[in-house]
This record gives structure tokens, sequence and C-alpha cells, in this order.
């Protein structure tokens, strides 16, 4: 029985009269988050009172949390269909922009000199790799970061010699991505000189799992030490869990498992040039290069350094929105103009309704719930 739309009014007068006291509202813990009252900054309750009920009656499937940060605190912070604010969420590829953030640590640190270092030049010992080439050689951390190396990987074409279920069942995952063939290019297909921002674009996990493997590689350390000590000690991240290949090598293409709250301490970070409670984690230069479109990855959807940016219509006009990703429907979106970040945590993996619903929850409940913008809202 689906809710009337009496049900949702009621909701919506219930989170205004409410809203602060409830037990499912943000809440001021130990983890470094302030908390603000929505109603004072200007939120519209009605969005996401709507959203409960849609959620509740099964219209909106799978989704286990919706949290949202402005101006650098807590505004909404709500679970569904059995989660809590303790439960790791399996973010899928989402991992990929965590890994990003990893490289750009490690450059930070002088372990990998600049994004235009190659990567293949790390993995000496796996010499001699099948189908050698010299533009093989010449791939760079930016190729990968921006998914377009010369690599013939593409998760989206189930006759690709690296889709990620091949690479799934090797043993040596390292070596399955070093050994790939480089690509060719169909008459259909436009080549990178004839490709928006000089790069073909093609989804590739293996390259995004090469990306960690060589994190490992210039750090000493496994992928998931060295991102509790770069990355999330410092955002006071105590609980998570990472993947790892069948060789123990870091998992940075997916399945690395967060609380709510820290992912949005990961989208809040990148928001704020680097910066989480005042401090830098990663350096502006860094986190702006994250954010910045290298690529386009379809014709709705550019790309930049393992990150995804769509646009969404918004007050009469179009709103771009930065999104870390993964299957299933989890986001991370976050909007530096508009000094927001919204978390939407969902278990539909593998269906195909899962991230236009998210995307939908962003757009009609987020978006449409936000408050005037400030004149001095705007990025430097």
């Amino acid at each position: 029985m689906r809710t009337t739309p009496i049900a949702v009014l009621m909701a919506a007068c219930a989170f205004f009269a409410h809203g602060a006291a409830r037990a499912d509202a943000p809440t001021r813990l130990d983890d470094g988050w302030r908390v603000a009252d929505p109603a004072a900054q200007g939120w519209d309750p009605k969005p996401f009172a709507e959203a409960e009920a849609k959620i509740a009656d099964g219209t909106w499937k799978g989704v286990t949390s919706l949290v949202v940060a402005h101006r650098g605190a807590l505004v909404h912070e709500r679970y569904f269909n059995g989660a809590d604010r303790d439960t790791l969420h399996d973010t899928r590829s989402l991992t990929k922009s965590v890994t990003a953030m990893l490289v750009g640590a490690a450059i930070d640190r002088g372990l990998v000199a600049d994004a235009q270092a190659r990567v293949f030049a790390l993995f000496g010992d796996k010499a001699p790799v099948r189908n050698p080439d010299p533009r093989k050689d010449a791939i760079t951390f930016e190729d990968l970061l921006t998914m377009s190396s010369l690599l013939e990987c593409n998760d989206e074409n189930s006759f690709s010699s690296g889709h990620e279920e091949r690479m799934y069942v090797s043993e040596d995952w390292i070596r399955f991505t070093l050994d790939l063939p480089i690509k060719g290019f169909a008459p259909w297909e436009s080549p990178p000189a004839r490709s928006p921002h000089g790069r073909a674009f093609a989804y590739c996990t293996a390259g995004s799992f090469l990306l960690g493997a060589a994190v490992e590689r210039a750090s000493g350390k496994p992928l998931e030490t060295f991102a509790r000590e770069v990355l999330e000690a410092p955002l006071g991240i105590t609980h998570s869990t990472w993947n790892r290949a069948p060789d123990g090598t870091g998992m940075g293409g997916g399945g690395t498992r967060y609380r709510s709250r820290d992912l949005a301490k990961l989208g809040e970070m990148l928001r704020d040039d680097g910066r989480w409670a005042g401090k830098a984690v990663l350096s502006k230069a860094w986190t702006r290069a994250m954010l910045h479109v290298h690529a386009q990855a379809r014709d709705d959807a550019d790309y930049g350094y393992q990150t995804w940016r769509f646009r969404f219509p918004h007050r009469g006009g179009e709103q771009p929105a930065w999104a870390m990703s993964g299957n299933g429907g989890n986001y991370v979106f976050i909007v530096p103009e508009l000094e927001l970040v919204a978390v939407i945590t969902s278990n539909a993996y593998n269906q195909r309704f899962a991230h236009p619903q998210s995307q939908g929850i962003f757009r009609d409940v987020v978006l449409a719930a936000m408050p005037p913008v400030r004149d001095d809202a705007k990025r430097n």
C-alpha cells in the first residue's frame, strides 16, 4: 500500500516540529562532524519526508542511507532497510575515487613524482609481459586515473580482453593487467586524437586495481595500511574494510566498506580543497585535479581522476555535480560551489534502476530541498 499525500504532509510537519530532536537526525558525535539545524539554514523538509515515504513503500528500492552535509556541517542523516550509523556499506567502485586520493597522497609525499610518472616501471619484477609495446611502457598514472590508457580494457564490453570478470578469475591480477594488449579503434570509435580532451575513455576496473598496486609498490606498504595512515586516520575514520586480490595485493578498484558519515568526510575533504577540520589531508592541487574534467565519459557525463561529473537541472538552470560512484547506486555527490556533499548508499547491486534512482534522489530531494545559495559561497 502506497503512502498517501496526507501521510507525507504529516511526516513533513513532524520534521518541522521534531527534526532536530529525532534520534535519526544528525547527532554530534566524537567523529569530528559539526551538525546544524537544517530549518535554521533554510532547508525544505518536504522533499526529505517524501523520500522517506517512497523508500518505506518500496517505490525506491534498496536505499540504505541518505546523509547530507552543507557548509561543513551535517544537516540530514537517515538510515533505511536495516542499516544504521555503524553499517559498513559495500560501495563497490566508489573505492576507485579513494584510490585516486591515495595516488595523490603518494605524490604529496614524494613517493611518486607526479601524475605523469610511468606506471609499468614499478613492476619490473613482472617482466617480460605479454604483448610488449612501447605504448604500454609509456602509460602514466594520469592515463589510468582518467580511464583513458591504451590498454584493451573495457568493462562495458563483455568481449574486451580486460573485462573485470576475466581478471577476477585469474590468479595474478597484476600480471593480467600488465599483459593486456594495446587496443584498436573500430571505424565508429574515436581514437584519442579525435576525442574530447584528447583522451578516449573506457571504463576499466583492472586499471584502477593497477593504480592501487602501484601505490603499494611506491609506498612499500599494503594499500589498506597506507590508506589508514594518510587518509583514514587524519579524517578520524576508525572502521573500514579493504578487499585484496588472490596474491594479497590491495584491491584499489572496488569493494571497500565505509560508514555513511565517513563517506561524507571523504566528500567534504574533496569539497574543501583537501582539508578536514581545517587541516590539510591532501594537497589543494591534487583535490582540484581530481575534480577537473580530463575526459568525456558519455554524452551526459565527464570524468576527472576516478570521479564522475554529472549535470542536473536545478532551479531553471543546470547544476554540475561531481560524484564518487559505485555499483548498487552508491554515491558521494560533491558540489563545491554549493558547499554541498550528499551520501546515498544502496544495495541494489546489478540492478538497472540503481544509478538512475540514486541520481534522482540527489536531484529531486537534495537539490530540491536546498536553501538559496549565498553570494559568498562561490569557490575561489
